[in-house]
């Protein structure tokens, strides 16, 4: 009795059948632009984290900027 050929094919991962999804349902430049959205997100997030621990700062040394001077 011989066992079983295996197989030697991956299973994709979530990630790889979503990007073949979205590949299907949207041209290449609605795909360039969701992309591009979805980077300038992730960038606005970063940038208030960096607000905050900005403040955090002035705050524990007693200085705070004028309302002038804030960006």
């Amino acid at each position: 009795m011989q066992a079983a050929p295996v197989r030697a094919t991956a299973i994709p991962s979530f990630t790889t059948a979503l990007r073949a999804v979205e590949s299907l349902l949207m041209s290449g430049g609605q795909r360039t632009a969701r992309r591009n959205a979805w980077a300038s997100v992730l960038e606005d997030r970063r940038r208030a984290r960096d607000r905050v621990e900005a403040q955090r700062v002035l705050d524990l040394a007693g200085t705070t900027p004028s309302p002038a001077t804030r960006p």
